[in-house]
């Protein structure tokens, strides 16, 4: 199916975007990496009247290191996270761009864009939730910061306004003895996961000092399981522990049955893979350097 037709504006800078945006009304959409958003112009489920293009303005896509702090421009791609040695400094960002669909959609597609669509099957609003990570959003009225946990209100709906794009993803490089783990589970590359799960933590010695839990796929928005991490925040990890704490993950889940699996396999999928990428981050935060990619079944 081919998409109705629309107008197309090419922006020369984000401030001509968001006056551009705030001109045309209610039927202007902002176009990044496309890899949402033209897919559902090719279904009819967006219509917009009026395309702004932003993959042309430069200085837009960058990863910086700066007051320790990692910073990624809004159109930056996947594959540039995937590759850039500077974001593997939190290994957490590169599996998630690792686990991003295949090489053509990693090469289009960009974080910021990825965060404004909110897609609740997405990947970035769920590792990024482990890292507290923050949202710099640019309009007509200016500038604003938002925590990620702000930003995404429900499915497909952020706290941008119409006119306001995003403009910078900001995470705090967390501190020594720290290690994390992105993992998602699909039937192949191409396709959305049917569940995915990051855990972020720091261990002093056997204990756990800190962690953050964050499930995917299992709800209308990326969904902080603080239940779990209470059980496991300030104990050593053993088998017991990690028991409640996959019990704590599934109960935290909210799933809907549809054709990727039912809403009780959903769950017990979402709680084993939060077990296995608490033991990931673990090794990670004693020093192990390990690869993690996307699990296929």
């Amino acid at each position: 199916m081919y998409p109705r037709a629309f107008h197309y504006h090419r922006a020369s800078s984000l401030q001509q975007a968001v006056a551009l945006a705030a001109e045309l009304g209610e039927e202007a959409k902002f176009l990044a990496g496309g890899q949402s958003l033209i897919p559902l112009m090719k279904l009819r489920l967006a219509n917009p009247g009026h395309l702004v293009d932003l993959s042309f303005i430069s200085g837009t896509a960058y990863i910086r290191e700066e007051n320790g702090a990692l910073r990624f421009g809004a159109l930056t791609r996947h594959a540039e996270i995937e590759n850039s040695e500077v974001a593997a400094k939190i290994p957490l960002l590169r599996d998630c761009a690792t686990a991003i669909a295949d090489v053509q959609v990693r090469n289009r597609g960009t974080i910021g864009g990825s965060l404004a669509e909110a897609d609740p099957s997405g990947d970035w609003a769920v590792a990024l939730l482990t890292l507290g990570a923050e949202i710099q959003c640019l309009g007509t009225r200016g500038e604003r910061r938002l925590r990620l946990s702000q930003f995404v209100k429900d499915a497909y709906t952020t706290v941008l306004e119409r006119d306001e794009v995003i403009q910078e993803v900001v995470v705090t490089i967390p501190p020594k003895g720290s290690g994390g783990a992105y993992l998602s589970l699909k039937r192949a590359a191409p396709v959305y996961p049917t569940a995915t799960a990051a855990v972020q933590l720091t261990i002093e010695g056997e204990v756990c000092q800190e962690i953050a839990i964050a499930l995917g796929c299992v709800g209308l928005t990326p969904i902080r399981a603080n239940d779990a991490e209470t059980a496991l925040r300030g104990r050593k990890i053993t088998e017991k522990t990690l028991a409640t704490v996959q019990e704590a993950a599934r109960a935290a889940a909210d799933p809907q049955s549809d054709m990727r699996g039912s809403a009780e396999y959903k769950r017990t999928l979402v709680g084993a893979l939060v077990k296995r990428a608490i033991e990931l981050a673990a090794r990670r935060a004693r020093g192990e350097h390990i690869e993690v990619s996307a699990i296929y079944a």
